[in-house]
């Protein structure tokens, strides 16, 4: 590539935003980017990790969309699954794959069709996630509770609540006694505040279609399982039943990505910070970057792309007077920091009363922790989102325990063995494991990992504002536009980004408006 064309450099960069920037500036246009990224691998909070052989993806990450340009994409760069994995043959799914064709048993570039199951653990009952109005559902909650559920319903619609909170915008949604349930203390569990402390954008950003009503309407419009939809682009997004996900992991799929940018004549650094962002006359010029043998390097660029938090974007800036407002309000941003433990057993001891393989073994790919007498929040089976994601499969159950937290508080700074040894002592609290089958653990850390809608949040506009005002900056991903978007979400800004490079447009409120329409979250797209 020559050194004459213009560059791009996209920093805290390797995520899902910031390598689909970095690709679709190769595919699309003459512009090199540099993507800068601080970590030692790829991935962003979408990264796998491996330890001993299993496969760890923090917090979990379906991959699906009701956006045909993102599943496109993706099926573009890993193609499906036509053959049945190991698990799909070991529980009798063959029928509903080809004959012939990609086959995960013989090949690693591949996505899998998973099913997906989630329930909440509450008073040491499972009940479906999303909430089903089912008999089993009924049974638990038992019909003192089942009523209570039924009149505050009522009376949600008959004094319906302005929607200025997270805690009001559940309870129009699910009346009083459903929340109180199932979001109330998992809601403050997560962000370490109580609902009514949060604003009601990150419900509009995350379960805006989903209602007691809407629960009750997809019980009974649902629809026969057809695999070949996979987008289920008619279904609210917490209501999804099936997704496609990489063999081994959405990191798979970002280490795909970033070698194919490299191939294609893009750079990615890794272990490298951005220290500066030097501006000049509303232009970024350059960036100043410490590498990973700790040699600072100077990099002009023609544009900049960030997914940095934007507390940290702001005070990297130099050569430009910040106002006072929007250097207060970035910096105070709040963030929720996160916590995964992985825990690799012989055996769960709490078993699926169906007639299913692998023992009985559960079939959830999250379980949401309800109990109010442990600090995880959630669980992930990682067996259950991919087979390839353990090293044996069959002999043993590979656990995500997820704790929410804030950098430097208690559980921040709990010693790792210390850590892991309290949360083997919850798994076993709660009745699902036996600590002495325990065979291996791993904690891992990940900073920043939810952009928070309390403290400054309301006051984001004006700092927005101005850094759209320097001309040649986007911010991009969930970080970046410090919005709790999921990765489709992240990628459609990124995709945004590079249609305004390439069409030479400096009106960047496309990219802001990802993911704020209502009906991108509640309707299906009308097919051509």
């Amino acid at each position: 590539m020559s050194e004459n064309k213009k560059k791009i450099a996209i920093i805290a960069g390797a995520g899902p935003a910031g390598l689909t920037a970095a690709l679709e500036l190769l595919r699309r246009t003459d512009v090199k980017p540099i993507v800068i990224e601080s970590g030692e691998i790829v991935g962003g909070i979408a990264a796998t990790f491996e330890h001993n052989g299993n496969h760890i993806d923090v917090g979990g990450h379906r991959f699906f969309s009701k956006n045909k340009e993102i599943m496109d994409w993706w099926l573009s760069i890993m193609p499906l699954q036509q053959r049945p994995s190991s698990d799909d043959i070991i529980a009798g799914r063959e029928d509903e794959f080809e004959k012939e064709g990609l086959d995960p048993e013989k090949t690693d570039r591949v996505m899998l069709r998973r099913h997906r199951e989630s329930r909440i653990l509450f008073n040491h009952h499972f009940f479906s996630y999303p909430v089903k109005l089912s008999a089993a559902t009924l049974r638990s909650m038992g019909f003192a509770s089942t009523m209570r559920v039924g009149f505050g319903f009522i009376a949600a619609k008959l004094h319906k609540r302005p929607d200025d909170t997270l805690e009001n915008f559940y309870i129009n949604r699910f009346g009083r006694p459903l929340y109180e349930m199932f979001f109330e203390h998992y809601t403050e569990k997560v962000w370490g505040r109580h609902p009514r402390e949060i604003g009601a954008e990150w419900g509009a950003q995350r379960v805006k279609g989903l209602s007691l009503k809407s629960i009750i309407k997809n019980m009974f419009a649902h629809k026969k399982d057809d695999d070949k939809d996979i987008s289920q682009k008619g279904t609210e997004t917490s209501l999804i039943e099936r997704f496609i996900y990489p063999k081994y992991g959405p990191g798979q799929m970002w280490s795909i990505v970033a070698d194919e940018v490299k191939a294609k004549g893009g750079e990615v650094l890794t272990h490298s910070m951005v220290q500066e962002v030097n501006v000049e006359n509303g232009i970024v010029k350059s960036v100043g970057v410490k590498k990973y043998d700790g040699e600072m390097e100077t990099m002009k660029c023609d544009y900049f792309m960030s997914s940095m938090p934007i507390k940290d974007l702001i005070n990297s800036l130099n050569g430009i007077d910040v106002p006072e407002e929007v250097k207060k309000t970035a910096v105070e941003l709040p963030y929720r920091d996160f916590i995964t433990v992985g825990v690799l057993v012989d055996e769960l001891k709490m078993k699926n009363p169906a007639n299913v393989p692998f023992k009985g073994r559960l079939t959830d790919t999250w379980i949401y922790i309800q109990e109010l007498d442990v600090k995880v929040g959630r669980l992930q089976i990682f067996n259950n989102w991919s087979p390839y994601m353990v090293k044996d499969n069959i002999g043993t159950v590979w656990v995500g325990m997820e704790y929410f937290c804030n950098e430097g508080d208690e559980l921040w700074q709990m010693p790792e063995k210390e850590f892991i040894e309290m949360a083997i002592g919850e798994l076993e609290h709660i009745g699902l494991i036996d600590a002495k089958g325990v065979r291996d653990s791993v904690r891992l850390r990940v900073k920043k990992a939810y952009p928070a809608y309390f403290g400054t949040y309301k006051q984001l506009p004006c700092v927005t504002a101005w850094v759209d005002g320097i001309e040649n900056m986007f911010c991009i991903g969930r970080n970046g536009q410090h919005r709790y978007n999921n990765m489709d979400h992240s990628m459609l800004t990124a995709i945004e980004a590079v249609n305004d490079i390439a069409e030479g447009k400096t009106d960047k409120s496309n990219v802001w408006n990802v993911n704020t329409e209502e009906e991108y979250h509640e309707e299906k797209e009308t097919e051509e």
